[in-house]
């Protein structure tokens, strides 16, 4: 009698059409990437990377982006919670508008963030009376970068608490679990990946915007600004090792970021 093997490697011609097409979607993703690093000299990169104003580029680009994730999760993540939890009016509308900063222009995006902050707005001069800049400082490319990427964040904890088994949750409460007991200790731990995920991407989402952090603060700039400033200024052979450089600062960060979450269980 012949055990078949679940496990054991199909060929069908469908499978294979598939593994196909998808093999030229990452040849698309990868070969970009690739002809830019290898068109770059080591000469070159070396000197970017020694260069201050990249430097300070990237540094800029890194912390902003960071704090932009680390302020918003605070409503974010509670927001993502009531999403996946419960029904409220309008929920379909919230939704909705979550998706916004995704789908509309980027430029678009920094023209309405710029008169939200704007020195002559409620916000922007009430900021400029305690000595926060928006406009033109790291304020307005915090705020500009969380505008774009906030959706992210969002979406992939929203996911993450949905797939927490409510039952867990509805035995601690008849346990006599508090509310905030039960959200610190049962549905943030198990949705942990997920909201880290969506961390993640909207740190990677916030260092890469342009348009909207372009309109509103050019300078001090940012390193997606730099590369096109370059670009502009001098041609593509000085703009892409700042962009190699860039991406390699990113990689970096990225992997050890997956490292340690798969070192926690």
């Amino acid at each position: 009698m012949t055990r078949s093997n679940s496990h054991s490697p199909s060929f069908e011609p469908t499978h294979l059409v598939f593994a196909g097409l998808g093999g030229l979607v990452l040849l698309f993703i990868i070969a970009p990437l690739a002809s830019m690093v290898l068109n770059s000299p080591i000469a070159d990169l070396t000197d970017t990377a020694a260069d201050t104003e990249v430097l300070n580029s990237i540094l800029l680009t890194l912390w902003t982006a960071l704090t932009a994730t680390l302020l918003i999760s605070l409503g974010a993540i509670p927001l993502a919670w009531l999403l996946a939890r419960k029904q409220f009016p309008m929920k379909r509308l919230v939704s909705a508008i979550i998706d916004l900063p995704v789908v509309i222009p980027h430029s678009a995006a920094g023209i309405a963030v710029l008169g939200f902050i704007a020195p002559n707005s409620v916000i922007g001069g009430a900021a400029e009376h305690v000595g926060i800049r928006f406009v033109g400082g790291a304020a307005g490319i915090i705020t500009a970068m969380a505008f774009v990427s906030v959706p992210f964040l969002i979406n992939a904890a929203r996911d993450g608490f949905a797939a927490v088994p409510e039952r867990l949750e509805k035995a601690a409460l008849s346990l006599g679990a508090s509310p905030t007991r039960v959200f610190f200790t049962i549905s943030l731990p198990l949705a942990w990946r997920s909201i880290l995920s969506g961390v993640v991407m909207m740190w990677a989402r916030g260092m890469s915007e342009f348009g909207a952090v372009a309109i509103v603060a050019y300078h001090p700039i940012v390193t997606s600004v730099l590369i096109y400033e370059r670009f502009g200024a001098y041609g593509l052979k000085y703009a892409r090792p700042v962009a190699v450089v860039f991406l390699g600062v990113c990689l970096l960060f990225f992997v050890v970021v997956r490292l340690l979450s798969r070192g926690k269980k």
